[in-house]
């Protein structure tokens, strides 16, 4: 058997494994493949021979490291570069290799215990990974009392962090109307989740007028300005019928059941709005998914919101989430791209298996899970879906039609004034007695000035 070649042309090879356009330092851009291995295997060996290997606890901690080493320059070397070739395909081959070297080590906690898991996290951080239980700070407290003050002092660490968080996720989705509902969204779902976490608790100016509107709805515009100042592609995330009128609809219909003119149609097609809305509802379940894995995470192992391993992971998942969106947002899109890019692959596995890691290891905490509380925020959700995306369309053709109407005024008003000058010009030039007049009306424009001057 022949393998066969990836065309450049094809969809899915666009979003796995992007080429660079127009190199200029051809140096950064050569596979170093054997220096790379020099370079590795001498840093090992000077290291290994080098170190004191007498703690144990030490010799570990050294041997994990020396493995992620590895695994990274792998990665540098095998891993495709994803749909991003900016500031270097080096990084995003380095982000895909952490995030499966992350879905490993989560795939080898899943079959550990409780304690287990607790004394590898106390092994890397005695001091502030030894507590059974964390302290939360309560939200829903006094909600009667609403004033400026109370609100102002609510604006901590954590306001910032919305912004920040903000401001990234609106570079990373790109889409106004996409962010706003899924900035309401999650505070539906801290609402459907607040039996279970008691953090989630908040009074309605909070989540309305501090979450909402100021932090999010700030860092949302702050991220769309900069992605426009930063010349970024712009995702349309909705999708506008194309066919028009009933006839239409009922032939395309029809044939649909003919052998001859038979088409294959993916579940995620593009051009049908049912399927879009379901794309666009996958991708806030998803979303809400991995915000709600943050929270089950740091509540069920007592880490603190400061602590690095936190921090770190969130960075880290922002790092994944920006090469994810690309790869699903060409997948539901594109009627060419038939497969899901591997970024997208790692990232919704290491969704999942932190979400079964959560269940696995609070089971007497899920077990009082409301199942219709559940159901219903997945409905609401849905729902949201279908208003987000129909108003979305209505949008985009509002704006679209007034494009359309400015373009086309313009055009008819550039028309009449070439028009007039042509005919003004063609009457002057054939009409002697016109000449004159002109002559003498310049004449007593040009003498006028000068009588007034004396």
């Amino acid at each position: 058997m022949t393998e066969r070649s990836p065309s450049l042309n094809d969809p899915f090879h666009f979003i796995n494994e992007r080429q660079v356009d127009n190199i200029s330092l051809e140096f950064f851009y050569k596979p170093h493949t054997i220096t790379a291995l020099a370079c590795s295997i001498i840093l090992l060996f000077i290291w290994a021979f080098t170190r004191s290997d007498s703690a144990l606890e030490k010799n570990i901690w050294n041997g994990l490291q020396a493995v992620l080493f590895m695994f990274i320059m792998i990665s540098l070397i095998c891993f495709p570069n994803g749909p991003f070739t900016r500031p270097h395909p080096a990084l995003w081959r380095i982000v895909f290799g952490l995030s499966v070297f992350y879905l490993i080590s989560l795939q080898f906690l899943l079959f550990q215990n409780f304690n287990d898991v607790k004394a590898i996290l106390r092994w890397l951080d005695p001091e502030r990974l030894n507590k059974m239980k964390l302290e939360e700070k309560e939200y829903a407290v006094n909600c009667s009392q609403v004033n400026a003050t109370r609100i102002w002092s609510q604006l901590d660490i954590f306001a910032a962090g919305h912004f920040c968080g903000w401001a990234m996720k609106a570079m990373l989705v790109r889409h106004y109307g996409i962010c706003w509902y899924i900035s309401v969204s999650w505070e539906i779902t801290e609402i459907a989740f607040s039996h279970l976490l008691p953090n989630f608790q908040e009074c309605w100016w909070d989540a309305i007028i501090l979450d909402i509107l100021l932090c999010n709805g700030l860092g949302i515009w702050v991220g769309m300005v900069v992605c426009r100042k930063l010349e970024m592609r712009n995702y349309h995330w909705e999708s506008i019928r194309q066919i028009r009128g009933t006839g239409g609809k009922l032939k395309r219909a029809a044939l649909q059941f003919t052998p001859a003119s038979w088409t294959t149609v993916r579940w995620m097609d593009p051009n049908c709005t049912y399927m879009r809305i379901i794309a666009v509802w996958i991708l806030v379940v998803i979303w809400q998914v991995t915000e709600l894995n943050t929270f089950f995470i740091k509540h069920i192992f007592a880490i603190d919101t400061s602590h690095p391993l936190v921090i770190f992971r969130l960075f880290l998942i922002a790092l994944i989430v920006a090469p994810t969106i690309r790869q699903y947002y060409k997948y539901v899109t594109d009627p060419n791209c038939t497969r899901v890019g591997t970024q997208l692959w790692v990232f919704c596995a290491i969704t999942l298996t932190e979400a079964i890691l959560c269940i696995k290891f609070s089971r007497e905490l899920f077990a009082q899970t409301q199942l219709l509380l559940l159901c219903i925020w997945l409905l609401v959700l849905l729902f949201g879906t279908v208003v987000c995306v129909y108003l979305c369309i209505a949008w985009a053709s509002r704006s679209r039609k007034d494009n359309s109407d400015f373009q086309t005024n313009n055009d008819l008003n550039m028309k009449k004034n070439s028009l007039s000058t042509t005919t003004g010009t063609d009457m002057t030039t054939k009409n002697p007695i016109l000449q004159v007049d002109m002559l003498k009306c310049r004449r007593r424009a040009n003498s006028q000035p000068m009588e007034q001057a004396d």
